[in-house]
């Protein structure tokens, strides 16, 4: 541990409760979650949109104009999101990680699953280990559900891992390899994206636009759009879940036929996306976890052994990535995720995908992110060195979209 835990009275604690606002705690956030492909990689039928052009402001976007290039893991599992009841010493602990690139599109309905186990255990006072989506979604449930609860984390937000997400509602993103989606897990997952969509239908319109729906443009050179690149090297396939089990949430996408758009001669499709402002989200649930009482220990773990010093019997381990080395949980497989940031643009409330390249226009700064043509990039890839090569890559992909001919 960085800073040994000591009895509550000691200066070398912190309790951050009074006199904090959540303001001087969070900063502006990053990206690492790719937005979902799955409605994108399927292939183009004739156009049948809308039969007036589609308007849509210039997106201005070069090299020149990236503030911040953002780096993270995402955790993934190949059994998906851990969520079992374990016992280290005396304590018992309820896991809540693994989630790979769908961590806050699915926090509260995996959050809900987590408190649930954690109050079986009869305990009030629980303890929650990690202060990123999924630690800071089971604190508040917690809380509603009356008890008393204290989040132990090294970092708090815009310093966690959680804050470089790319802020897309993508429930199914490297959730788990397809292989182990068995109808027991496929139930267990459709709870947990009905639930988590449902909480956030009720965060739509609040001030700073923590939730809203976009209009995302899928762009391809050609009729048949872009098929997904098989793997030649037998490489196992991911889960994709979201089509089959929770297509009744999103609308119907529209495709528009070369000339009926501003994008040249390519073929485009449109869907409708949920996008998460992180910088307003993660502000507004640490607000709500102090406002209801929420206390926060600064404080490192290295080894399940120093959980024995808490004064909580029960505890949510919501450490993410971090949980491959404090739990020594080597099921846990980094999957590197860069984004290149840029200042916002007001008249930009649209996402673009073209050429393995994502866009998303959130308030807190214009988002671009190689994705990939799978979900094997980035994959087993723990570095979190910046590329700027990429970045611009990412940036002038989109770019090129806006060039006239």
């Amino acid at each position: 541990m960085s800073r040994p835990l000591q009895p509550a009275r000691t200066v070398g604690r912190r309790r951050l409760l009074e006199g904090l606002g959540a303001a001087a705690l969070i900063g502006s956030l990053g990206g690492c979650a790719s937005a979902r492909r799955s409605a994108v990689r399927s292939t183009f039928a004739a156009p049948h949109g809308d039969a007036a052009r589609l308007q849509l402001p210039e997106l201005h976007a070069s090299p020149d104009r990236i503030t911040e290039i953002t780096v993270c893991t995402r955790p993934f599992r190949a059994q998906g999101p851990r969520l079992e009841v374990e016992l280290v010493g005396a304590k018992t602990v309820v896991h809540n990680y693994g989630h790979g690139g769908s961590g806050w599109s699915l926090s509260w309905g995996s959050s809900a699953i987590a408190v649930e186990r954690a109050l079986a255990t009869g305990e009030r006072s629980i303890g929650v280990i990690g202060c990123g989506a999924l630690g800071l979604t089971s604190s508040i449930l917690l809380q509603r559900a009356g008890a008393r609860v204290t989040i132990y984390a090294k970092e708090l937000p815009p310093n966690v891992r959680s804050s470089l997400a790319s802020g897309i509602w993508s429930p199914d993103s490297r959730i788990c390899l397809a292989e182990h989606a068995t109808p027991a897990f496929k139930t267990v997952w459709e709870r947990m994206a009905r639930d988590s969509f449902r909480a956030y239908q009720n965060l739509l319109g609040l001030a700073g636009d923590p939730v809203e729906f976009i209009e995302n443009y899928f762009v391809a050179d050609s009729a048949e759009g872009a098929a997904p690149r098989r793997e030649s090297d037998g490489r196992p396939g991911f889960a994709k879940l979201q089509r089959e089990l929770i297509d009744d949430l999103i609308p119907r996408p529209a495709s528009f036929a070369p000339g009926t758009h501003p994008f040249g001669r390519r073929y485009v499709r449109r869907n409708t996306l949920m996008m998460f402002n992180l910088a307003a989200y993660a502000r507004m649930l640490l607000a709500d976890y102090l406002a209801m009482g929420g206390r926060i220990e600064i404080v490192e773990f290295r080894s399940p052994a120093e959980l024995a010093a808490l004064p909580q019997q029960t505890l949510i381990n919501a450490t993410g990535y971090g949980a491959r080395a404090l739990f020594d949980d080597r099921s846990v497989v980094p999957v590197r995720g860069q984004l290149a940031r840029m200042m916002p643009q007001n008249d930009v409330h649209y996402g673009l995908y073209y050429d393995d390249v994502s866009f998303v226009p959130r308030r807190d700064g214009l988002v671009f992110q190689v994705v990939g043509a799978d979900d094997y990039y980035g994959y087993d890839d723990a570095s979190t060195m910046p590329d700027r090569a990429e970045a611009e890559r990412a940036v002038t992909t989109i770019a090129s979209l806006f060039t006239k001919a």
